[in-house]
């Protein structure tokens, strides 16, 4: 170089000047996109409820196919900076689950995609898991394990389910997965789980009084976080919230007024080590959990 000396002694001396105190590296962001970077707030969610992650992004999470879109891009670029090429990966389906995959560029890689929720129903309801399945699969040069399964069914079934040796496969490499995704659902008529007709409005009174306040595959849970105790405990064909809780990287990815309720109980009850959600949202959360 210029100064005579190589690139690897150009380093020493830099981290040496660093170490002494005589060089500082700072990063600042232009002036155009200051206001579209969140760390305070970053750092305050992280520190409220124990995540290793929280990403905040600049776009409303509103249920649009924009907003949905939005969650979807800023979800895979933290998915790929956390996956490795050893990894099994679960998800359950859902739009930002869809949006991800969409995002995913082929840069990372694991060693398996699996479903980690029943999505067979008895109307003609398009979840995108199949579509979701494909893109993660390709996009993580990764195999791909389907669960074929309804979410819903009678206890027996559920038990011969998981009797079935290609079933508990999928079921059983699911629940072990290193890496999970995962969306939120509401406790209300506009659930994907109430549209699909995967529960009726009596399911749904029941789950309202005991309290629920969000899903996640399936799994209702309180404000609290604690799971509910249903009837549909026993006739739920998915992944357990012990085990998302007991997954050392689980990607919770939702956001907007709709979705804060749901979202607030999966973090009070541990089910995320990391959250990609939208500013008012993580504002909403710092409020809630600093007044309680």
């Amino acid at each position: 170089g210029r100064l005579g000396v190589s690139r690897p002694t150009a380093g020493r001396l830099i981290q040496r000047a660093r170490a002494q105190g005589l060089v500082q590296v700072s990063v600042t962001a232009p002036a155009h996109l200051s206001s579209s970077i969140h760390t305070d707030l970053e750092r305050q969610v992280e520190r409220l409820f124990g995540l290793d992650e929280v990403l905040v992004m600049d776009e409303p999470a509103d249920g649009t196919a924009s907003g949905n879109a939005a969650l979807g891009r800023a979800g895979a670029s933290v998915l790929a900076r956390r996956i490795q090429p050893t990894d099994t990966f679960g998800f359950t389906w859902g739009p930002e689950q869809v949006a991800v995959a969409d995002a995913m560029g082929g840069a990372a890689s694991c060693q398996r995609v699996v479903q980690m929720d029943g999505s067979m129903t008895s109307v003609d309801y398009h979840t995108g898991v199949d579509h979701a399945l494909a893109r993660f699969s390709e996009r993580l040069h990764a195999q791909p394990l389907r669960l074929v399964a309804p979410l819903f069914v009678d206890p027996e079934t559920v038990a011969a389910l998981h009797r079935d040796s290609i079933l508990s496969q999928a079921l059983s490499a699911a629940r072990g997965a290193q890496v999970m995704l995962f969306g939120v659902g509401s406790v209300s008529t506009s659930t994907t789980l109430f549209e699909g007709a995967y529960i009726d409005a009596i399911v749904l009174d029941e789950l309202v009084e005991l309290g629920a306040v969000g899903e996640i595959g399936g799994r209702f849970y309180g404000r609290d976080g604690n799971p509910v105790d249903s009837t549909l405990v026993e006739r739920t064909v998915s992944v357990s919230l012990d085990a998302i809780r007991a997954c050392p990287t689980s990607i919770l990815v939702s956001g907007g007024a709709h979705r804060q309720e749901s979202i607030l109980g999966a973090l009070r009850g541990g089910y995320a080590t990391i959250l990609v959600t939208d500013e008012p949202t993580a504002e909403w959360l710092v409020s809630q959990q600093e007044g309680q």
